[in-house]
């Protein structure tokens, strides 16, 4: 608390000598509330309620009236946008950054004599306090309420109350583009008052008494924090528990996108409604990003047993040399800690996002926290270093990417599946080893010496539906960079394939979040998981990285039950090398379950099914392949069996069995299930007959260079197979299995800017299950595991100069900022002849059953009558138009705050 000054520091002291009430100012608030009624009271006599109608003078001398709580943004204030063209985050439709002088007149009762008063303000920027236009204080806090206490000379009657608050100035100059308190990535730099407005009054007589000041502000908001007002959150080795019970921690990140008001929700319904979502995905633990919530978020996850992990509102260089820096950021956990660590949702604290800088400042920013709040765990920043430092003495638990430094090309040190390709040699182990449910990250997990949480898991982009999400913002953020996409995918010719991009892309992805979060669960020692994200995040080159769109609506892409099979307190998981076999091959299924529920599993049974999945049913069709596994007594990641030992060969006599014609066009799907619990998970997998792929060969002429011969026979009638090399046609993209990481104009600034190849920039294919070129080879209109080998040694062919309406059969999905028409298979009529580009390699795919499949699949379909391309061109024509200059738009640069 403070007496007469906040207990942060002095703000520039010209600044608040120039910033007294003006006469002019004093008259028109007497003009407005003249005919006011006095502020009423709460029906508590030493509350009152200062919210409501204000005047507020802007920089260029306007007075307007407002309401508050509420910013300069809802009260429809500020300057129009001069561009609606930016694509790296919303848009402000009320801009305004500056000094903004909010008054209006208090009644102080009689009753309050020889009382203290005191100004509380849940949550704003930094402030200069007024009273009868003569400046008291100011206050920079920006992570918890601001608490004024008022002189001793304020007489009972009306007063002058005058709030300046400033969001250009008063705060380290990092904050702006480096907090999400500030960034208008998110939140938005707001200029206002959000939260509670009240006059507090004190009896003095407990100050005299040794009581301690803000005796009103602990009674009210609890502000000592002590290890004993609840039991602590402990560690013990790799694991973290409460009440003696292992946890694994379900996390996802928070970056205050609350789009409607472009600031954080103050009450504890948005709360809880906002909570009661995440936990309906299985979430238990929410990592606020460089910023603080507010009270009502604390109370929310109290309730529902929300594990909540506070940073300190700041990422880039801790340098402790900058000791305006350092001053503030120590001051703010300070007061995090004395504000709200009496809360038992509160066990986690990190120093900020993505730190670099003084390790040795750190640490003694650490242990000065654990001295105020003994019972919180803490680390140094989430993903300090980005990884490359690892644990480090004093840190009580770590969240990082990966543990240390390694090789490029090698990924012994990480803790997530994905990466950039800046920070990770071919975007990380989901793109680049072949599908499986064994790998982990227990080489790294295993050296650590506290709990291990995987930093910003995941980060799979799907392509937006515009038409139903644009919309949705009617309040204080515009959508112009959905605006723009929109209009770019237009004028790429494949705005009619908005929706299908969506649906594929986003199912895509959310296959690649289970995956990911799966490999936590199968690494004996790590501790839990922070993705990034449930929702989408609206700035940094935009980033639709969500299951949930930003104002945190469903996309129609994943239910939260099916959600919550990979992500519950208890989760069935198959362990297998690989999810793709042929005959010959013996199926080996391992089954593991994560169980962190605090409950024990001991004797239950475990039911297995295998069934076919018939494209063309409702639902999966029995096999006969069933069983069950008895779970022993344990915790924590408990090895359960092994399913029977089964032949490929028995398998597709029972699938031929049961779906008759058309078999080969159905994958399986093995389930699993904790009888008597809700407790399932389920995984899709691929078996293949053994045919002869030699023979497939013939009758279809096979190239990678198409010669005058070649070329010749194709117009006489042949059916030819081109898979061209990049010399015969350089018009192509690379090869990417997952979504894009991130955003990928802005990674593809940083991977250029550290000379690091860039990320193809992808979203997956989208194709027709139905089409005839599959009728030996099982898809989804997705991307799925299968797909690997077929994509992975690919170049995606750019077909923009073709005719708009023609559409390639397998159609990769390009980013929202490029908008390539990208084809993998496509066909065409040349003269008499009918030819099919694929523009993978199948030759080596055909390494591994599954490339091997789509191949014969592929042959199979041109010895078909099926094979007969509608587009028609003369091979001179089709020529230029695969070769010809594409256009693509000028990407400018975009950097983040991290360094590279």
């Amino acid at each position: 608390m403070r007496n007469t000054r906040c207990a942060s520091h002095c703000l520039l002291k010209s600044f608040l000598r120039q910033r007294k009430a003006t006469a002019l100012l004093r008259m028109l608030l007497l003009f407005a509330f003249t005919l006011s009624v006095p502020l009423s009271l709460h029906a508590r006599q030493d509350i009152i309620d200062i919210s409501g109608t204000w005047m507020v003078k802007l920089a260029d001398g306007r007075s307007v009236a407002v309401r508050l709580p509420g910013t300069t943004d809802t009260n429809r204030l500020g300057d129009a946008p001069d561009d609606t063209t930016e694509t790296t985050h919303l848009t402000r439709a009320y801009s305004y950054k500056g000094a903004a002088a909010y008054s209006r007149y208090i009644d102080v009762p009689k009753t309050w004599k020889h009382r203290r008063l005191t100004l509380f303000l849940e949550r704003t920027k930094p402030t200069w306090i007024y009273l009868d236009g003569l400046l008291l204080d100011s206050c920079n806090d920006i992570s918890t309420p601001q608490r004024y206490v008022l002189p001793r000379r304020v007489k009972a009657g009306r007063h002058l109350l005058t709030i300046v608050v400033d969001n250009s100035r008063g705060v380290p100059s990092q904050l702006y583009a480096s907090s999400h308190a500030y960034t208008e990535d998110t939140q938005t730099n707001w200029n206002g008052i959000i939260g509670r407005m009240e006059l507090w009054a004190d009896d003095m007589r407990q100050e005299e008494n040794g009581v301690g000041q803000g005796s009103r502000a602990e009674a009210t908001y609890g502000r000592t924090a002590s290890a004993s007002v609840r039991p602590r959150l402990t560690t013990d080795g790799h694991h973290f528990y409460d009440h003696g019970k292992m946890v694994f921690l379900r996390g996802k990140h928070d970056a205050c996108v609350w789009p409607q008001t472009g600031h954080v929700p103050m009450d504890t319904a948005s709360w809880f409604a906002y909570l009661r979502l995440l936990t309906a995905y299985g979430i238990n633990h929410v990592r606020f990003h460089s910023w603080c919530p507010p009270e009502a978020a604390f109370v929310a996850a109290d309730s529902l047993h929300v594990y909540l992990q506070l940073e300190l509102p700041f990422w880039g260089d801790f340098n402790e040399k900058d000791s305006l820096l350092m001053t503030f950021l120590h001051k703010e956990g300070i007061n995090i800690l004395k504000e709200y660590g009496r809360h038992p949702s509160f066990v986690m604290m990190a120093l900020g996002n993505e730190l670099w800088g003084s390790v040795t400042a750190m640490r003694r920013f650490v242990d000065d926290f654990r001295r105020v709040a003994p019972q919180i765990l803490f680390t140094f920043g989430s993903n300090y270093y980005l990884g490359y430092k690892g644990i480090q003495p004093g840190m009580d638990y770590v969240t990082t990417c990966r543990l240390g430094g390694e090789a490029w090309g090698t990924y012994g040190t990480h803790t997530r599946g994905s990466f950039s390709f800046a920070d990770a040699a071919d975007g990380g182990l989901l793109n680049h080893r072949r599908p499986n449910t064994s790998m982990n990250f227990d080489a790294a997990c295993d050296t650590a010496s506290v709990p291990v949480i995987s930093h910003e898991t995941g980060q799979f982009q799907s392509y937006p539906d515009f038409d139903r999400e644009i919309p949705e913002y009617c309040g204080v953020l515009r959508p112009y960079n959905m605006r723009v996409f929109r209009q770019r995918l237009a004028r790429a010719g494949m705005l009619d394939q908005m929706a299908a991009f969506h649906r594929a892309s986003g199912a895509w992805a959310v296959e690649l979040y289970k995956a990911d979060i799966e490999m936590d669960l199968r690494t004996r020692n790590m501790a839990g998981f922070q993705l990034l994200d449930l929702q989408d995040y609206p700035g940094q080159g935009s980033a639709y990285v969500g299951v949930l769109d930003a104002n945190l609506h469903d996309k129609g892409l994943v239910t939260p039950g099916r959600w919550r099979q990979w992500c519950a307190p208890v989760v069935p998981l198959l362990v297998a090398d690989s999810l793709c076999w042929e005959e010959g091959d013996t199926l080996r299924l391992d089954v593991e379950v994560a169980n962190y529920s605090g409950q024990k599993l001991v004797g239950k049974t475990l039911r297995w099914t295998l069934e076919a999945l018939d494209p063309q049913a409702a639902a999966a069709q029995p096999i006969g392949m069933e069983g069950s596994l008895t779970l022993p007594d344990d915790e924590g990641l408990i090895r359960v069996g092994t399913l029977p030992r089964t032949s490929v060969a028995e398998v597709l006599r029972r699938v031929r069995a049961a779906i008759g014609e058309g078999w080969q066009r159905t994958s399986l799907q093995l389930s699993l299930a904790i009888k008597g619990t809700d407790y399932r998970n389920s995984y899709q997998l691929w078996c293949y007959p053994n045919d002869d792929l030699e023979q497939a060969k013939k009758g279809i002429l096979i190239t990678r260079q198409m010669n005058d011969a070649m070329v010749k026979r194709l117009q006489q009638g042949a059916r030819v197979l081109w898979m061209p090399d990049t010399t015969a046609l350089k018009n192509t993209v690379g090869p990417l299995f997952i979504t894009d990481y991130w955003n990928y104009r802005m990674f593809k600034t940083i991977c250029e800017n550290n000379h690091k190849p860039v990320s193809p920039g992808t979203l997956g294919i989208l194709t027709d299950p139905s089409h005839p070129l599959f009728n030996s080879f099982a898809t989804e209109s997705h991307t799925n595991w299968q797909w690997f080998p077929v994509i992975k040694d690919s170049r995606p062919l750019i077909l923009d100069n073709l005719p708009t309406a023609y559409r390639p059969m397998v159609q990769v999905i390009d980013n929202i900022e490029r908008n390539h028409r990208l084809g993998l298979v496509c066909e065409f009529r040349v003269g008499r002849g009918s030819l099919l580009v694929c523009m993978s390699d199948l030759e080596q795919a055909a390494a591994h059953p599954e490339g091997r499949a789509f191949y014969l699949s592929l042959l199979r379909y041109m010895h078909s009558p099926a094979f007969s391309p509608a587009a028609s061109f003369s091979w001179s024509e089709l020529h230029s138009l695969l070769t010809g200059n594409v256009k693509e738009g000028r990407l400018n640069q975009l950097f983040n705050t991290t360094q590279y």
